[in-house]
């Protein structure tokens, strides 16, 4: 059965693989030291924009963000994040297991408001009794969103402008960065976003890859010994040249946007065939589409197609997620489609 539940259902992208099958007699060095890794580091310094950049391999995207927030906070500090972020919501209390609390402020479609950043930091600090609390020290925020909408240059210039104001880090969540970067509504480039932030990472796992995330701090300044962190956290690989290799796959010729512009192409025609269906979607230029459906047309579509039910929107209707990918082919938008046109009236 054709499945639009994630977009990491699948495995390698073909090139990606066809490297891995190519590189596979030959042997190499460990944690990170093999010659793969060496060359991917140096093409994502150059797609960046960062010839000085500390880029670590990690092996998911729960492992990054616990792995970069815990090295970064002193003990005593915690991370502000929306709540429908991901650290908040769907990672287990990763984050709070290594000590640091996450700190929600409102969703706004999944994104942060700057000026309610501002306000409530300005009110913390206004607290007399703020010795007894959690000093926050970094703000995290997810490109895209974990509801599919995207942050505007403007929009990521006022939350770091209100970073550095605060003395705060900012740090992206970029487990899906690539659709980010290739939706119609981005409106800068991954050497932007470097620019831009204080650390973030390249998904690889939702995009095209086995396995792994490309830690970046921009302008060096990783965490002194961030590497026994990385391993600390049961993030670092022994066969470091997993990554590596698919990595430099993916920084090779632009495969990286090539796949992700696949998905955001495929997510369009997906968000067509709902329309012209008269099914209401709610807004999201990206890969992962939040369709409404009623409560009958969800079980009919289901004997044709898998999704991710998301969460109830009333008591007769839900809230669905189809998810884009590498992968993703007319074929399986032409399976979605026969199922539409068989719901019932």
């Amino acid at each position: 059965m054709v499945s639009f539940e994630s977009d990491y259902n699948n495995g390698a992208h073909p090139v990606v693989l066809q490297h891995l099958i190519e590189t596979n007699a030959s042997q190499s060095q460990s944690y990170g030291f093999d010659e793969w890794s060496e060359q991917a580091r140096a093409k994502i310094r150059k797609a960046c924009g960062c010839p000085d950049a500390d880029i670590f391999f990690l092996v998911g995207g729960t492992q990054a963000n616990a792995t970069v927030i815990d090295g970064m906070l002193a003990s005593y500090e915690g991370v502000i994040a929306v709540q429908t972020a991901h650290i908040n919501v769907h990672e287990s209390g990763a984050v709070e297991a290594s000590g640091h609390k996450v700190i929600p402020l409102p969703s706004h479609g999944g994104k942060m408001d700057a000026g309610e950043l501002e306000a409530w930091l300005k009110a913390f600090h206004a607290d007399p009794t703020l010795e007894h609390m959690v000093i926050p020290g970094m703000v995290y925020i997810t490109f895209p969103t974990e509801l599919g909408s995207v942050y505007s240059a403007k929009e990521i210039e006022a939350i770091l402008s209100v970073c550095r104001r605060y003395d705060l880090r900012l740090f992206i969540d970029g487990a899906r960065l690539g659709y980010g970067l290739a939706s119609s509504e981005c409106d800068f480039d991954l050497p932007w976003l470097a620019r831009h932030c204080d650390a973030f990472y390249i998904g690889g796992t939702k995009v095209g890859t086995l396995c792994g995330e490309a830690v970046v701090f921009p302008r060096a300044g990783a965490p002194r010994h961030f590497m026994n962190i990385v391993k600390r956290h049961g993030a670092l690989l022994a066969k470091s040249r997993l990554a590596g290799v698919q990595f430099d796959a993916l920084f090779t010729d632009n495969l990286y946007l090539h796949i992700a512009k696949h998905a955001i192409d495929m997510a369009m025609k997906m968000r067509k065939l709902f329309t012209d269906a008269g099914i209401p979607l709610r807004p999201s230029c990206t890969n992962q589409q939040f369709v409404e459906l009623s409560n009958v047309q969800m079980k009919q579509i289901m004997e044709h197609v898998l999704f991710e039910t998301w969460e109830p929107i009333d008591e007769e209707h839900t809230l669905c997620r189809f998810v884009t990918s590498w992968a993703t082919t007319n074929n399986d938008l032409n399976a979605l489609e026969t199922a539409l046109k068989l719901l019932n009236p």
